[in-house]
């Protein structure tokens, strides 16, 4: 596998690992205070919806010219990857609360709980249905974005789909397995690489869109990465002994987040 080909599948592998983290966390909420049947028929609807919306947009983007394609992506890229980056950042430094998937289950299964029950059509309860629906629909429309972006611009919509594929069934076989929140996957530092990957990629095809060559052709990604990863520790490592930040260890801003999984 090409050093273009790897980057991608990873890239596409750690962030839909993300977002079926989230959808996986929330049908299991739906399903432990609700119902299963109706968490199940809400997830399964939902799945239906997002098939649909990849059979629409798949040939849309497809007819996009790939350089195009490669600005508006590459800047969508950047915007997202650069956000993510930024909260990773803030919160390995001590300016911004770690995630606690804890604490989002706990959420969700107390307002399901406050709800009272109502049938819906194969679902015993409607709210259930609802909340499994809502949650894997929307993580799963940022799943599609990433696969038909990542796959369209690096011409393997294949790789991207068996990449979110794996994610997923990975995930959400670990989260049915131990039917409880995953809180041990460090998620922080997924968001981090992922930031790091997203910002990397939305550099390198923007470029590439802008009418820019870089030398070496796709194995630039192998230096555009690192930069960015180097990028990031540093900005953690600032911030970290700035005003409100934590004192950092020894071992630097690197060791902190392997210490701290960036949770």
């Amino acid at each position: 596998m090409s050093a273009s080909a790897s980057a991608l599948f990873i890239a596409v592998f750690l962030a839909c690992a993300v977002e079926a983290v989230e959808a996986v966390t929330i049908v299991l909420a739906a399903g432990t205070a609700r119902d299963w049947r109706s968490a199940g028929t809400g997830t399964v609807s939902a799945l239906a919806v997002l098939a649909i919306v990849v059979a629409i947009l798949g040939p849309a983007v497809a007819a996009i010219p790939i350089t195009t394609l490669r600005v508006i992506v590459g800047a969508l890229l950047l915007v997202f990857g650069l956000q993510w980056l930024r909260k990773a950042v803030l919160r390995a430094s001590g300016h911004k609360s770690l995630h606690d998937e804890d604490k989002l289950f706990a959420e969700h299964m107390a307002e399901a709980k406050s709800q009272t029950a109502r049938r819906f059509f194969l679902a015993p309860d409607w709210y259930g249905f609802t909340l499994a629906f809502k949650g894997v629909l929307l993580e799963g429309l940022e799943v599609v974005f990433i696969v038909l972006t990542f796959g369209a611009n690096a011409k393997n919509v294949g790789l991207a789909s068996i990449a979110a594929g794996c994610a997923t069934v990975l995930v959400a076989a670990v989260g049915f397995a131990v039917r409880a929140p995953l809180a041990r996957v460090p998620e922080n530092t997924m968001k981090f690489v992922v930031g790091i990957m997203l910002t990397s990629f939305g550099v390198f095809w923007g470029g590439e869109g802008a009418g820019a060559s870089w030398p070496g052709s796709d194995a630039a990604l192998l230096v555009i990465i690192p930069a960015v990863a180097l990028f990031g520790l540093a900005l953690t490592w600032l911030l970290r002994r700035s005003p409100g930040g934590k004192a950092g260890s020894a071992g630097g801003a690197s060791a902190d987040l392997a210490a701290q999984g960036v949770r």
